[in-house]
């Protein structure tokens, strides 16, 4: 074929692109048949032509401009897509299965192929089946707004599918459960029950996602139970005071807190852009990176004095860091993940006002006040404050209980390590 020649299939190809687009179809029709004159097997040609003999009912043209369109491009899984939208016109089940299955042949995760393949399901009764089909199509799929208008229907009855079928398992496996749930209605089952949930896929299951140390084979927990630290009652019996303090220091000295997100000029901020150096996430600092902020602690001497009794984790250069956070009104900080799983991270409710939520994981829970929770911030969390007051919390770092304290050390040395080789160079 000679340049000139094509040039000018070029020309029509995109002259027939835009026609369609502008709803144009006789005109994109005449365009697609001046291309196949010049290229018999322009298969882009052959498929716009065939949407257009299906969206007219005539599925037998379709087929056959398909047919052809299949043998000059044996690996495109969106020909055999149309071969089968085709064969469902004319009633040729087998046919159409037969083309969804050489689709996924080609592409296993070629999501329109799969959504047709659930449709089929549906069709033929197995409506649970299609349902466990929709939900792996919308796991690969790509994000809902770049979804192609064609398929947006498709995929909005993806999401309506795994949602009735999610409500069905559900209903069917609490008569199957109700008997030992019953039975062991003393015992502890908040596991269980997030397992069920994320079995269901109404839940996602969390693993940590540190962004310095993960240490090996520390169990993924999200919130920790309370009887692994048995310290927390007398830092929440020091709520009174410890809240006092804040409040005298919000009022004399509110200039001191400052941005925690603080990343410098040219730095990627993602999901911070719209914290990064906004006083709407504020801290004052009682520790900083394992240093004790003695000026701060002094204007805080209750709430420094129940610190020092406390079994922070100590790192040298990286924690304890002890802050008081302050959350502004409508403030949202996004997902985010923590340095390591070697760390804990405590929280004091000191100022709560409603409509204050916090998710770790696949698991939210409120603030209330004077009562302390711990959590491994390397897993996925947010902040949510959609009240109209601030919202404040007093944050520690603490071990992992989970670490042996050989491993403590180590895990100091290392970081450490990390930190002097790289400054070397500085």
């Amino acid at each position: 074929m000679t340049t000139k020649a094509v040039d000018t299939i070029q020309s029509l190809v995109e002259q027939a692109r835009e026609a369609g687009k502008a709803g144009r179809a006789a005109e994109s029709a005449q365009l697609w048949q001046r291309v196949l004159l010049l290229n018999p097997d322009h298969t882009e040609a052959l498929m716009g032509l065939s949407m257009q003999a299906l969206a007219s009912r005539d599925a037998p043209a379709a087929l056959e401009m398909l047919t052809r369109g299949a043998k000059a491009a044996p690996r495109d899984p969106m020909i055999q897509l149309y071969l089968a939208l085709a064969n469902k016109e004319l009633g040729q089940a087998d046919a159409e299965s037969a083309a969804v299955n050489r689709a996924l042949a080609i592409d296993p995760y070629f999501f329109p192929a799969l959504l047709h393949q659930g449709m089929m399901l549906e069709r033929l009764g197995k409506f649970r089946q299609a349902a466990k089909v929709f939900r792996d199509v919308l796991k690969i799929m790509p994000a809902p707004d770049k979804v192609a208008p064609g398929f947006q229907r498709a995929v909005q009855h993806a999401y309506s599918a795994v949602r009735e079928n999610q409500d069905s398992l559900e209903k069917h496996l609490d008569d199957v459960l109700a008997g030992l749930r019953k039975h062991h209605a003393g015992a502890r089952l908040d596991r269980f029950e997030r397992s069920v949930q994320v079995m269901i896929g109404r839940k996602k299951m969390y693993a940590p996602e540190p962004i310095m140390l993960h240490f090996a084979d520390l169990a993924p927990i999200q919130f920790y139970d309370r009887e692994l630290f048995p310290w927390l009652a007398k830092l929440e019996a020091a709520t009174d005071r410890i809240r006092d303090e804040l409040q005298t220091v919000l009022a004399e000295t509110p200039a001191e807190f400052r941005p925690y997100v603080q990343h410098p000029p040219g730095t990627p901020v993602n999901q911070w852009k719209e914290l990064n150096h906004s006083p709407r996430w504020s801290t004052y600092f009682l520790w900083q990176h394992g240093v004790r902020h003695d000026a701060h602690c002094g204007r805080c001497p209750a709430t420094a004095e129940v610190l020092d009794s406390l079994p922070l984790a100590r790192l040298p250069n990286f924690s304890p860091t002890v802050v008081f956070s302050c959350l502004a009104p409508h403030t949202v900080i996004p997902p985010h993940t923590g340095e390591t799983n070697t760390r804990l991270i405590a929280h004091l409710p000191l100022i709560v006002p409603g409509n204050c939520t916090f998710r770790v994981g696949n698991e939210a829970r409120p603030w209330e006040y004077g009562k302390a929770f711990v959590f491994d911030d390397s897993i996925e969390h947010e902040a949510r404050n959609d009240s109209d007051e601030l919202r404040v919390v007093l944050i520690l770092d603490i071990w992992n209980p989970h670490l042996e304290p050989a491993e403590r050390e180590l895990v100091a040395a290392l970081v450490n390590g990390v930190r002097d080789y790289y400054r070397a160079e500085d």
